[in-house]
Parts: C-alpha cells; sequence; structure tokens
C-alpha cells in the first residue's frame, strides 16, 4: 500500500507540473525574454545565484524544521531537507500548501503524526506572520506615494490606518509567542469531549519565547532570500526599479499571495497576474514616464517559480518513496 501511494503521488506531481508549464502558462513568453540575454556571462551569473539561493533558502526552512521537530524526534539536516522537499511535491496538488505537512510528517519513524502537523503548523506560522507584517509596512509605504495629491497620506484617515495595521501586527507577533496559552485553556475547550486530543495541545508548550525568537528570525532570514532572488530576476528582466522600492512592492505581492487560497502549481499564474497588477499601479502612478516592462515582470515571476517551487517539486518527487504512509505495529 505505501508503494501504490508513493507512485501515486509521483506521478500525479509530473502530471501536474507538466499541464501548468506546457498547457496553461505561455512559455513563449519566458522564451522570448531570455533567448538573447542566455549567452551573456553576466545573466548566467545572475541567475546562477539565484538558483543558488534556492538551495539557501529551502535549507534554512529545513534547519528551521529540524530546530522544531527535535522536540520529539531527532532527524538529521539532510533528513529534513528530504523532507521539505517532498513537502512541496506533494503541496503542489494539494490546496493551501496542506501537503508540506503531510509530506513532512510521514519521513518521521517514531514521533507522533498529529504532533508533527501541528509543529509544522507552527512553523508555517511563523513565515506566514513574516509575510503579513511585511507585506502591511510595505502597503503602508505605498499607498502615500500611490494617492499623493489626494491629501490621504498627510490625513487622519491615513494616521488612523497606520496605528490599526501596527497594532494588528504587534498582535499577532505577540500571540505568536504566547502559543503556549492554548496548553492552559485545553481543559475547558476539550473538558466535555476529544479528551484524547488534549495531549496534542502540550506541544505549545514545548518552546520558550527565545526558541520562538529563532523561529522567526530564521523565517525573516528566508524571507530576505526569496525577496532577494525576486529582485536579482527583476534586473536581469530590466525591470528598471530602485532596491527599496521593489522591496516594498515585493512584500504586497507575497501578501496577496498570503491570502489568496491556491494549489501551489496555480501559484505561477496568479502570481504573475498579481504581481503584473502591482507593478502596473507603481509604474502607473509613480514612474509614468519609464513604464511597466510587463514582459520582464512576468518572466522574472514565472522564472521565481520554476526555480524556488517547480523545481524542487520535481526533485522532491525522488524522496516520495522514503515516506511511510503506514507503519507497522512495533513502532
Amino acid at each position: 500500500m505505501n508503494l501504490l501511494i508513493q507512485l501515486g503521488i509521483f506521478l500525479v506531481t509530473y502530471l501536474f507540473i507538466y499541464n501548468q508549464l506546457f498547457k496553461k502558462t505561455d512559455l513563449s513568453g519566458l522564451l522570448v525574454a531570455i533567448e538573447n540575454d542566455l549567452v551573456k556571462p553576466e545573466f548566467q551569473t545572475g541567475l546562477l545565484l539565484v538558483f543558488s539561493l534556492m538551495f539557501v533558502n529551502w535549507s534554512i526552512e529545513a534547519f528551521k524544521w529540524k530546530y522544531l521537530i527535535g522536540k520529539v524526534e531527532e532527524v538529521s539536516f539532510f533528513k529534513s531537507f528530504q523532507a521539505v522537499l517532498t513537502g512541496i511535491s506533494i503541496s503542489s496538488f494539494i490546496p493551501n500548501r496542506v501537503g508540506e505537512f503531510f509530506g513532512r510528517v510521514f519521513i518521521l519513524k517514531t514521533a507522533g503524526r498529529i504532533e508533527g502537523i501541528l509543529i509544522t503548523v507552527l512553523g508555517s506560522i511563523s513565515q506566514l506572520l513574516i509575510t503579513i507584517v511585511a507585506g502591511s509596512v510595505g502597503l503602508l509605504i505605498f499607498l502615500p506615494g500611490y494617492m499623493s495629491g489626494s491629501g490621504f497620506s498627510g490625513g487622519l484617515l491615513y494616521d488612523s490606518l497606520v496605528m490599526l495595521v501596527l497594532a494588528l501586527d504587534v498582535i499577532l507577533v505577540a500571540l505568536f509567542f504566547k502559543l503556549s496559552i492554548l496548553t492552559h485553556l485545553k481543559e475547558r475547550i476539550l473538558q466535555n469531549g476529544l479528551k484524547g486530543w488534549r495531549k496534542f495541545f502540550r506541544i505549545f508548550a514545548f518552546y520558550q519565547n527565545r526558541e520562538m525568537a529563532i523561529v522567526m528570525l530564521l523565517s525573516l532570514a528566508r524571507y530576505m532570500v526569496f525577496s532577494t532572488q525576486f529582485y536579482l530576476l527583476l534586473r536581469l528582466f530590466d525591470v528598471r526599479i530602485p532596491y527599496l522600492d521593489a522591496l516594498m512592492l515585493i512584500a504586497i505581492i507575497y501578501l496577496i499571495m498570503a491570502i489568496i487560497p491556491t494549489i501551489a502549481l496555480t501559484e505561477l499564474g496568479i502570481r504573475g497576474s498579481v504581481a503584473l497588477y502591482i507593478f502596473g499601479l507603481y509604474f502607473g502612478r509613480m514612474m509614468p514616464m519609464t513604464g511597466v516592462n510587463n514582459l520582464g515582470v512576468f518572466a522574472a515571476s514565472t522564472m521565481l517559480w520554476m526555480i524556488n517551487l517547480g523545481i524542487p517539486a520535481l526533485i522532491g518527487t525522488v524522496f516520495v518513496f522514503r515516506l511511510q504512509f503506514f507503519r507497522k505495529k512495533n513502532s
């Protein structure tokens, strides 16, 4: 049965990636954008740097998961890296990256599956928080420039919006550091039923504030890596924009992508559309004389998806055959 499920995941992942790349995406646009640049040494060097950062990106995630899951089972970094890549493969056809949780926990040998999923969710929450905070700050910086001349940036409405957004960001981060409160509430929440689930809530008390801070810092480091990848690709595809402005727009794009429910593979089309829309707003309002390089934005977002999700998903299928969906009784 394990082998049948492994083969199914392997085949479905390849089918979904093939369908997304060759049936639903206009790859000719990407080829047009890069055909004249591929022979340039500086382009090759830049693309190699972006590709190398892909390993940095997922290595940070692997180290973060290893750090978190170590509370219930010690795993090597290499095994953690395998688990992360397998999760990417499975999430390629399951909505909202849920597959990442299952792809990782089924590589564990002794730890409880539910505990493993909850710990993996904890790591995902930290990454989501970084995305929300960075995106909301980016949006607050973007709005005054986009609405310049309307009196919005200097008015009470904008000041109130800033206070509200920053307050919400602080509350969300504070709640992350106080997730252990769920452990204390479990008796009330589950006092009349589902008593068997009580033991799983204890994982939220496993981590001290210092450990939660380390997890947040790792998430921030990973966020900076894939944001830098996006910026480097924009430069490679001749999208001329100041570095800080690019980070602002990238933060907004990632925020929108975090809000929209998607399957990882469909993100390719959605990510491109969102990026084109946000960059169109920026160039249309703040740099009307320059104009947006739509082909460059499309090429950068598509290449980023291929490097950070498409290729890792294909590599992850190799490790799918190490997943154990059904354990022996003596395990």
